[in-house]
């Protein structure tokens, strides 16, 4: 049964903590996102969406620093230029993977809310971990606002709700004819509709899993998979008992706290795409991409809170 899957990996898949940023590191990062990716992507309809955390606050960095430039690139900019970036890589990969199929990857703009409260209140973790006396001194001199992230400290920016992916008409041309997709990097580049009607790039982040749900709603996809580097949803993450969640409805997971800047979102995410569509959602590491969709890895969230593999789901719209 051909399906048609909406995945997205994490920024922290394609670069791991730790790791220096080199491009030759990405890149190889992302070969083995695709090799991860590429079973289901030879039998399925595949839209695949990527994160751009460490990415885009690497080149926020570097512009800041750039003596060049009279003001640092904004983040709608460098958002644009992560999508580039990661998406040639994955694009890449794909075709060498796949031989005969055709793949994008595009620039997309994700439409937010000029009102949104999430613009007074940053949550969303970009770039590099530092300890807190280096985050709290990058705070004072860059006039950064930053977090707590486990053990270290990140820059956080606003974070706003998407409302919609802009070019989701042409993502939905481009899956009729059987074209892989790579796009939303990032959660999409963040706009704002003016009063003129206008779209309008803001400073801010798009959460990635949120926007990917949204775009999974609107290309009436049957299954929605969130990948990270964790195997699955933890049940009290830090505390003296952590247990792994494998099945699980909406309503179970809400009723559970989760980090807002890390966990918390994606949860929000699946949870957001089952109650609307009534389909499959999953969480769980990169490399169970496969095993997830068989019911055998990660966390499956579904309307019942059961699920035995791809017979389970309702048949493809």
């Amino acid at each position: 049964m051909t399906m048609r899957i909406v995945i997205a990996i994490g920024g922290n898949a394609l670069l791991e903590r730790g790791q220096r940023p080199d491009a030759a590191t990405q890149r190889d990062n992302a070969l083995r996102a695709v090799t991860a990716l590429a079973p289901l992507a030879a039998e399925h309809e595949v839209v695949i969406t990527h994160g751009n955390g460490p990415q885009v606050g690497m080149l926020a960095l570097q512009s800041a620093a750039d003596e060049s430039l009279e003001v640092p690139y904004p983040f709608d900019v460098l958002g644009a230029q992560t999508q580039g970036m990661i998406g040639y890589w994955l694009l890449q990969a794909l075709q060498n993977a796949l031989p005969g199929r055709q793949v994008a990857a595009i620039l997309d703009q994700t439409l937010v809310s000029a009102a949104d409260p999430a613009f007074s209140a940053p949550t969303k973790f970009v770039g590099a971990v530092y300890d807190e006396e280096t985050a709290h001194r990058y705070a004072s001199e860059r006039g950064w606002d930053i977090a707590q992230d486990g053990a270290k400290w990140r820059r956080v920016v606003p974070s706003p709700q998407p409302q919609r992916i802009v070019e989701t008409r042409i993502i939905r041309s481009l899956l009729f004819g059987g074209t892989i997709v790579v796009c939303a990097g990032g959660g999409g580049i963040p706009v704002i509709r003016d009063s003129d009607g206008k779209l309008r790039g803001v400073e801010a982040v798009v959460d990635k899993d949120l926007a990917t749900a949204v775009l999974a709603e609107s290309l009436d996809a049957d299954a929605l998979l969130l990948l990270t580097d964790v195997p699955a949803v933890i049940r009290g993450f830090g505390g003296p008992d952590p247990r792994p969640i494998s099945r699980a409805t909406p309503a179970e997971l809400r009723s559970e706290e989760f980090a807002a800047g890390s966990m918390g979102p994606k949860v929000d995410a699946v949870c957001r795409f089952v109650e609307m569509t009534g389909d499959l959602a999953a969480i769980g590491a990169l490399e169970d991409a496969a095993a997830i969709l068989a019911g055998k890895a990660g966390t499956v969230v579904t309307p019942g809170g059961d699920y035995g593999g791809p017979h389970d789901l309702r048949p493809p719209r």
